[in-house]
């Protein structure tokens, strides 16, 4: 079984499954790790200016001989250079990827452009790429009710996903943030989606994923990777290890998650609140 691809509400489509070139491989070259990546099957990389590792992902996709069109590449912008236009930026980072262009081109946070009417005429800049055909689609990352709020008004067209911290122990917490986005039509995409794991084995999500885990004969990480493909929500995930890219490619082999355990999965995640990044969403 295949990743699945979602619908953007500009019509493209959105492969559940990126491998993210961030965390680990922040300020690192990340070349042979998304080349392992695509030769596992890996169709959507996620890339940021942020990283500093862009021309090291370029590198991989030249070197994977894979067909433009088969992969699906984001990247970010975080801020601006003094004088420098979003289009500039953007051109810069396709240089780097060795790209013309890019399937979806995000705001990292709205924390770079937060003065009055910046972030509204940052998104018109976005828009003018999109129209330029240098990007497909566009669409933001950390972004508050009160942020997606601010470009929605101006908005030609409406940011196509949000990229934020997304797994059981925020859940709870961003619900108000989720609807507004179903609301728009505006998908979720998760990073951070294996922190009840990685970085909070001992709360109370653990023991549930893994009883469900051995229900389906799978992995805890299987489980968080089902839950998030059965709410909808593009995963953002990443690795160093061959073994795990097996590993989440996998999760598409096993049945289903039933209700009983997606709930299950979401009230033991609303018994804790963890965050790792973004600390300006505390406040939605």
């Amino acid at each position: 079984m295949s990743v699945p691809e979602y619908k953007l509400l500009d019509g493209h489509t959105i492969p559940q499954l990126a491998f993210g070139s961030g965390t680990a491989f922040y300020k690192k070259d990340a070349s042979q790790a998304v080349l392992s990546a695509i030769k596992a099957n890996y169709t959507h990389i996620d890339a940021a200016q942020m990283y500093l590792n862009e021309e090291s992902v370029g590198e991989a996709i030249a070197q994977s001989g894979v067909p433009r069109e088969k992969l699906f590449v984001n990247t970010k912008i975080y801020k601006l250079e003094p004088g420098q236009t979003i289009t500039e930026s953007l051109k810069g980072s396709l240089e780097k990827l060795k790209l013309t262009y890019v399937n979806l081109f995000l705001i990292h946070s709205p924390i770079s452009f937060e003065a009055p009417g910046q972030l509204e005429e940052v998104w018109k800049e976005m828009e003018a790429v999109k129209d330029a055909g240098l990007v497909r689609s566009i669409g933001v990352s950390n972004f508050r009710i009160r942020d997606l709020e601010r470009v929605l008004r101006v908005a030609k067209y409406k940011p196509v996903v949000n990229q934020i911290e997304f797994h059981p122990y925020v859940q709870k917490q961003l619900l108000p943030l989720l609807k507004l986005q179903e609301e728009n039509s505006i998908l979720t995409e998760s990073f951070g989606g294996m922190i009840p794991i990685t970085l909070k084995a001992d709360g109370p999500v653990t023991p549930v994923l893994q009883e469900i885990a051995k229900k389906i004969g799978g992995t805890e990480g299987q489980v968080l990777l089902k839950w998030q493909e059965q709410k909808g929500i593009v995963d953002v995930t990443t690795t160093t290890k061959d073994e795990r890219l097996k590993e989440y490619l996998g999760a598409y082999f096993l049945r289903k998650l039933s209700d009983v355990d997606m709930k299950a999965i979401d009230d033991a995640g609303a018994k804790l609140h963890f965050r790792r990044y973004a600390r300006h969403m505390e406040e939605l």
